[in-house]
């Protein structure tokens, strides 16, 4: 199968993250052993979804990952000009949900498996394939845990976000929560009867203003736009009526932390003066959503220097998104961003990856194949 008959078949599952993602990873795993790869599928603790893991070469030496998750985000958008998951070729173009972000990085590694499977590898090329990325990198963890016991510690993780093949040393860190207040329902006219969660949640949404404006300040890192973390409430809801006091107020939240900065930190003030509202008769429940660490990669580091080599560019110093890349960081890895596409086709009605950003992936990983060779 050509690259391009492997990103077809990728993008017809349709791989929401969330959901069971049995089909696409067993696929995935019998393609992998058709070509002689070692592949372990091993589902994480929601039961209907899993991670995979899959070697060429000795496990028992240090080699490389390649690194990315099978998950997408929903197609539900009108705009489409096709079925979002049926992959449209228009010249370069290739279309369909997560062909960018980030199929395309699965079809190359896919396609390059039987040239690294011809090869007699002196060092190990692994891949790492995972689920509920974009619901905050909820797979990973559990596949890190198992990394001691699939292979000998990796010298480098190359994640393959959309990077338009330019690979990238930095993210910041990530955390986002959930905060429900309850109050008391009742008649507006006797708000003295009523507790008002609408009210309440208005001193907790201060707060969070009050450290965004603090944030702004610094500390820097002059790699990232902006140059400081950052911390905003993405989502409100609350009450039915105007006439009724409202019972429940429903706040969502995030911060983005430059690097040597905890992301869930920056959270805890805003954390803090919501819990404080239980001593004025609420109840507060206060639901993390997510949570990654910051990546940051050295200059000279061995992988940084690597990836210079295989893709003829200098990686860049950092970018706005996250990726997984923070937690193999965190988990005692080396770990840089490479991959095709553009972050800003992604998450958006006709997404698409160029044929020529794939088919360059593809020889990147060929090429990280010869390095590895005996």
């Amino acid at each position: 199968m050509t690259v391009f008959d492997i990103l077809d078949r990728l993008v017809a599952f349709p791989s929401v993250a969330g959901r069971a993602n049995g089909d696409i990873a067993g696929w995935i795993e019998a393609h992998l052993a058709e070509q002689g790869a070692k592949v372990t599928l091993f589902p994480g603790p929601e039961g209907d979804r899993s991670n995979l893991f899959a070697t060429i070469g000795p496990a028992d030496v240090p080699g490389y990952v390649l690194s990315g998750h099978m998950d997408v985000v929903p197609a539900g958008e009108p705009q489409w000009s096709s079925a979002p998951f049926t992959l449209r070729r228009e010249g370069e173009r290739l279309y369909g949900r997560g062909t960018t972000d980030m199929k395309g990085f699965l079809a190359a590694t896919l396609a390059a498996v039987p040239h690294l499977a011809g090869l007699r590898l002196a060092r190990p090329i692994h891949l790492a394939f995972s689920y509920d990325e974009e619901i905050g990198c909820r797979g990973v963890s559990h596949l890190i845990a198992r990394l001691p016991e699939l292979c000998a510690k990796p010298l480098g993780v190359i994640v393959g976000e959309p990077s338009g093949m330019r690979a990238v040393r930095g993210h910041k860190g990530k955390a986002a929560a959930h905060v429900t207040i309850h109050g008391r329902s009742g008649h507006s006219s006797r708000p003295d009867l009523g507790l008002n969660a609408i009210h309440a949640m208005a001193d907790v949404l201060s707060s969070a203003v009050s450290e965004a404006e603090r944030l702004t300040h610094g500390p820097f890192d002059t790699a990232f736009e902006p140059a400081y973390s950052s911390l905003q409430a993405g989502v409100i809801a609350g009450g039915q009526s105007v006439n009724i006091i409202p019972d429940t107020c429903m706040l969502e939240m995030e911060a983005r932390a430059i690097p040597g900065v905890d992301p869930t930190s920056l959270l805890a003030p805003v954390k803090a003066k919501a819990e404080a509202l239980a001593a004025d008769g609420f109840r507060v429940e206060w639901t993390p959503i997510s949570a990654y660490p910051a990546l940051s990669l050295s200059h000279d580091a061995a992988l940084a220097v690597l990836l210079r080599e295989l893709t003829g560019e200098a990686p860049l110093a950092a970018v706005s998104y996250g990726t997984e890349a923070g937690l193999y960081q965190a988990a005692g890895f080396d770990a840089i961003i490479c991959g095709p596409g553009d972050i800003g086709r992604a998450h958006k009605p006709d997404e698409y990856v160029l044929a020529s950003e794939v088919a360059a992936c593809q020889r990147m990983i060929e090429a990280l194949g010869a390095r590895c060779a005996a």
